[in-house]
């Protein structure tokens, strides 16, 4: 990797770190944060699903801001937005609003992220090979999560042992102060480098050009298509999981205000990251195609959570969660390098955010689900169901596969002789 290439993953990673950092200040306590403030469980998971349902909303929209303006002018936009709903969040908490206030707001904070997804990603990639980089992106990719993962870890654990010492309000705050921070740090160090915005004085002729670029380059594109209709259901059970661990956290160990425990459950997440970044690369060595990977740690993440239905010792749970974890992570950077290899460089912000606005649409249908499940069953039982509701990802992967696209070995170990024989 030369200089420029290097300059360009630091200034990448030095946002992943603070962007990361700012938003695990709640995600330990979330959930615990909207059922203190008298929601059901119900109503908790519908104010998270509300908030995908924003990111499904504004994706293209906000993608249109990042190839037509510039993935800069994005991560701007998204750091003031998610700051100012966040801030109405504590507001809401503060004044036990009712439900569809919380709905409102939720959908605020899903735009405020729309900005993100895709334009860092989209930036990242077009500076590397403007800057003449020319290795596999799981490497990069993988240290990112891996940073993203340590912020999280610290955020996480942080903020739950804050809202134990304080309230659950202050780590909103928190978030808050760091986003700014942001702000100012990114409108110093990112430039768009290696990608010029096409800006359009029509907005909706521009978001109607974008869509269908999108639905070109991602849907009409076979082994694209197939691993974004994978997404719901992959994204849809994991973002559940993300939020249930708190409360189910909690009922396994005995103590309903043990938030530091609560706190834990992000931590196993944010460790995971840490490692599954680190393998990323090792284990895409040993394969020879990408799919492999993803096809593997899906059936793997799956079968874990619908062993945890049947888990009531806290340690076992702890265990299971930390390698659900874990084999989930390791196939996200090999994902992220697949679809990129994919997609065109004009294109890159708008398809990466559509892919994502197809996976938080899972979130809006399977949240409430496993959420009234929860309600009806309890948290072990969701686990379990959203394991089966996972297992549906995976003959999308295996026709994904079958397309024998390019992207789907680039980069692959060639240290063996007979590597391109090798059937994984």
């Amino acid at each position: 990797m030369n200089a420029a290439a290097r300059k360009t993953q630091r200034i990448y990673l030095t946002l992943t770190l603070g962007n990361t950092l700012a938003a695990s200040f709640i995600w330990g306590i979330n959930t615990l944060f909207l059922l203190d403030a008298g929601l059901s469980n119900l109503e908790a998971f519908a104010a998270n699903a509300f908030f995908t349902a924003g990111m499904v909303l504004f994706e293209v929209p906000t993608g249109v801001v990042a190839d037509g303006w510039g993935r800069r002018v994005s991560f701007l936009l998204g750091t003031v937005t998610l700051a100012a709903s966040t801030y109405l969040y504590y507001l809401l908490w503060q004044l036990s609003a009712p439900f569809w206030s919380w709905a409102v707001v939720s959908v605020l904070l899903g735009l405020g992220f729309t900005f993100f997804s895709g334009a860092v990603e989209a930036w990242l990639v077009d500076a590397l090979r403007f800057a003449g980089y020319e290795g596999g992106l799981e490497t990069v990719l993988g240290r990112g999560q891996m940073v993203s993962g340590v912020a999280m870890l610290v955020g996480s654990v942080a903020g739950g042992v804050i809202a134990q010492v304080t309230d659950l309000g202050v780590p909103f705050l928190l978030r808050v102060g760091v986003l700014v921070a942001m702000f100012a740090v990114a409108f110093w160090l990112m430039h768009d480098v290696g990608f010029t915005p096409e800006r359009s004085t029509h907005p909706l002729r521009a978001t109607r050009a974008v869509l269908s670029a999108s639905i070109e380059s991602g849907l009409k594109n076979p082994p694209v298509r197939y691993v974004m209709l994978a997404a719901p259901f992959n994204a849809g059970v994991g973002i559940y999981v993300f939020y249930a661990l708190q409360p189910y956290l909690l009922e396994l160990f005995g103590d309903p205000r043990a938030y530091s425990v609560a706190g834990l459950a992000a931590a196993i997440v944010a460790g995971a990251e840490v490692l599954g970044g680190w393998l990323a690369p090792r284990v895409r060595r040993l394969v020879r195609k990408r799919t492999t990977v993803l096809i593997l740690s899906g059936i793997a993440s799956a079968l874990i959570l619908i062993v945890l239905g049947f888990i009531r010792e806290f340690s076992v749970a702890l265990a299971l969660l930390t390698l659900w974890a874990v084999v989930a992570e390791v196939g996200m950077p090999v994902r992220q390098a697949y679809l990129n290899d994919m997609i065109a460089s004009k294109q890159r912000a708008t398809v990466l955010s559509f892919d994502s606005l197809i996976g938080s649409s899972g979130g809006v249908v399977v949240q409430p689900l496993l959420g009234r499940s929860a309600d009806v069953y309890g948290y072990p039982a969701s686990l379990a169901i959203g394991g089966v509701i996972e297992l549906i990802a995976v003959p999308f992967l295996l026709a994904s596969r079958r397309q024998h696209a390019q992207a789907d070995v680039a980069n692959a170990s060639t240290s063996t002789p007979n590597a391109e024989s090798q059937p994984s």
